[in-house]
């Protein structure tokens, strides 16, 4: 079996970098979480980083998921200062939703920049504050930071928000390279940040979590062996979901051994009759992620 994935990439110290340094400049945080993987999804790296400041997490990839599960995920994350709204950014469902909780947070921050204004402006000391303040209320646009790990959705709801190809969206990890600060509707501006991943994974579930989604690249893995990791878990959660998709009566006891019946149906077969493995491997990954064997949330909320 796997173990023990670990990815940190130089890019990745420069994202992190890249948050820290404009955190100060944003009223809220963005969080984009795959809905199938919502813990593994959520870096532990933002929300030291990020801290009390507020923020929106989207459960994106809604549609692959157990609905069931994205309820209960939506109420497990929710805090004082956290909202979270479930969304599907290939289709654009929730979006509507996700502009109002922005509209709603730019509201705030006006009505706050008044009250300060309010408060300084009471004496003559306070005067130089209130016009300070005053010019920041006028001339300062909302803005906001999307953050997250990669290939979770970010670019792709970026897309959504601004209306246009923007940001660069892609199938695979690493896809957006650096800093972007684009416009949408209302004014408000929104800086778009690449994936970011964290240095060790301390669970080598959450690794294997990653993998499967697709946020860590194939090449550095060992795709049949992947593959083979995820029909295991696969025959304990969702069997009947692995047995209608490859239309087999049952599964075997061993895992390799569904997999090899997997590849039988489909034919992959080399010559001499051998198993091709990696084949069957690729087929059953990127039928996960494109959520043609169903819709599945492999971390139960708490």
């Amino acid at each position: 079996m796997i173990e023990n994935i670990n990815w940190y990439p130089g890019h990745m110290k420069k994202t992190r970098e890249l948050i820290r340094n404009n955190l100060k400049m944003v009223d809220i945080v963005i969080e984009v979480i795959d809905a199938r993987i919502p813990q593994s999804s959520r870096n532990p790296i933002i929300d030291e980083l990020v801290g009390d400041k507020p923020r929106i997490i989207v459960l994106n990839k809604k549609d692959l998921a157990d609905p069931a599960e994205n309820r209960r995920w939506m109420d497990a994350l929710s805090t004082e200062s956290t909202s979270v709204l479930e969304l599907n950014c290939m289709s654009g469902d929730g979006i509507k939703k996700l502009l109002r909780m922005l509209e709603e947070a730019q509201r705030k921050r006006v009505e706050a920049l008044n009250k300060a204004a309010e408060s300084t402006g009471a004496s003559a000391e306070g005067a130089s504050a209130h016009t300070a303040i005053t010019a920041k209320r006028k001339s300062t646009p909302f803005r906001m930071m999307v953050v997250g790990v990669p290939n979770v959705g970010k670019s792709s709801l970026i897309n959504r928000l601004t209306g246009k190809k923007s940001a660069q969206t892609g199938d695979r990890p690493g896809v957006t390279k650096g800093k972007q600060w684009l416009t949408i509707p209302g004014g408000m501006q929104l800086l778009d940040t690449p994936g970011i991943l964290w240095p060790k994974f301390e669970d080598p579930q959450v690794g294997l979590n990653l993998a499967y989604c697709g946020s860590i690249r194939d090449e550095i893995l060992d795709v049949a062996e992947l593959a083979l990791s995820f029909i295991t878990e696969m025959q304990e959660r969702y069997p009947g979901l692995l047995m209608e998709r490859y239309k087999l009566e049952e599964l075997a006891e061993m895992p390799v051994e569904t997999m090899e019946m997997i590849a039988q149906k489909r034919g992959f077969i080399l010559p001499g009759k051998r198993i091709d493995y990696e084949r069957c491997a690729r087929t059953v990954l990127d039928e996960f992620r494109g959520g043609k064997i169903g819709q599945i949330t492999l971390e139960v909320a708490p």
